[in-house]
């Protein structure tokens, strides 16, 4: 199956010596991969150096004069970079030249200009943010995390619906685990939006196993493939599972690095310790996906290194392989039509 993903090349904190390694790399994983990298002409053909003639007829180069800022502010990137390589990228979405736009940019400006151009999905009021997070079984998907401070029990239903479709398509699970993020497991707990949306949950045909507490996001005592929470809390729980990850990083490399005994007790145990920091690298889990658009949009950690970046790319071929749009669009028309007849 031939794909072809449009790449902003100078979105992020590292621009195009993160974004073409991480495509070329890609390229070179997936024949049937096709990149579109869009930016400035002179600056991406200098970094590619060969590599244009390398992958020909698999990799273009699409101009833009601009580039969004990464603390630009949304409504004046929007406004006033329609030459952005952001907006292109998006645009060649829309236009059908490309099946999903990849970019590393300004959240807030990613989010305002998807929405403009893509348009929202019929049914669904507001786009949410999707990605995983790795937990004691592996990972557990988590919606929202950031798009909406504040959500309405519809919108959390909403964000329920589209993310148990993608989790069921990219997961091939055919019916996901959905818990509703509360302070506590019990029925009283929780303010009147969570328990309005734990109710339209329970009606519905998701497979909805409850309320669920923050330890779930990565230890709970059962799995729970998705996780739906407002942008708010969701923002603030990924935040604080980063700097929660770095603290322990630095610790341990403060204790092993303190005399000649305690390294080589972390010589002694490095592949104990490498083994640890490959299943919680953030960098395997990057790319989160913008649910509720009529297209397909992955953003990337502003900082992320090349095999970050890469991840990124590899989320998109993977959502536009199972065809996650389509299959969230279908979802929702299904969930509309059962709601009416009820």
């Amino acid at each position: 199956m031939s794909l072809t993903i449009s790449i902003d090349a100078m979105g992020g904190d590292h621009g195009p010596e993160v974004t073409i390694p991480a495509s070329l790399e890609c390229l070179k994983s997936n024949p049937d991969l096709k990149l579109i990298l869009v930016g400035d002409q002179a600056v991406l053909t200098r970094h590619l150096g060969e590599n244009l003639n390398a992958f020909q007829g698999r990799l273009t180069v699409q101009h833009a004069s601009q580039c969004v800022e990464m603390d630009e502010p949304p409504s004046k990137a929007l406004k006033n970079k329609k030459d952005s390589s952001m907006r292109i990228a998006i645009n060649l979405v829309h236009n059908g030249a490309a099946d999903a736009c990849v970019s590393a940019g300004n959240t807030g400006a990613l989010m305002a200009t998807a929405r403009f151009v893509l348009k929202m999905i019929p049914g669904i009021d507001r786009p949410a943010i999707i990605s995983t997070l790795p937990s004691i079984y592996g990972h557990t998907h988590v919606l929202d995390l950031g798009a909406n401070v504040d959500c309405t029990a519809e919108h959390l239903f909403q964000f329920a619906v589209m993310g148990a479709e993608l989790v069921k398509a990219v997961e091939n699970i055919p019916s996901p685990k959905v818990g509703l993020l509360n302070i506590g497991e019990e029925e009283m707990k929780g303010n009147e939006q969570v328990k309005a949306a734990a109710k339209l949950m329970e009606n519905s045909s998701l497979n909805y196993i409850g309320y669920v507490e923050g330890n779930s996001l990565n230890a709970g005592n059962i799995k729970v493939d998705l996780i739906v929470t407002d942008g708010f809390v969701g923002n603030v729980a990924l935040k604080s599972i980063e700097g929660a990850a770095k603290m322990i990083s630095t610790a341990l490399k403060e204790a092993f690095g303190k005399n000649w005994l305690t390294k080589l007790s972390g010589l002694m145990a490095y592949p104990v310790l490498h083994s640890f920091k490959k299943r919680i690298d953030p960098r395997l889990y990057n790319g989160a996906s913008f649910l509720g658009l009529r297209g397909l949009v992955i953003k990337s950690h502003g900082g992320a290194d090349i095999l970050a970046f890469k991840t990124a790319i590899q989320l998109a071929e993977i959502e536009v392989k199972k065809d996650v749009i389509k299959k969230i669009s279908e979802q929702v028309e299904k969930t509309l039509a059962q709601r009416a007849s009820a």
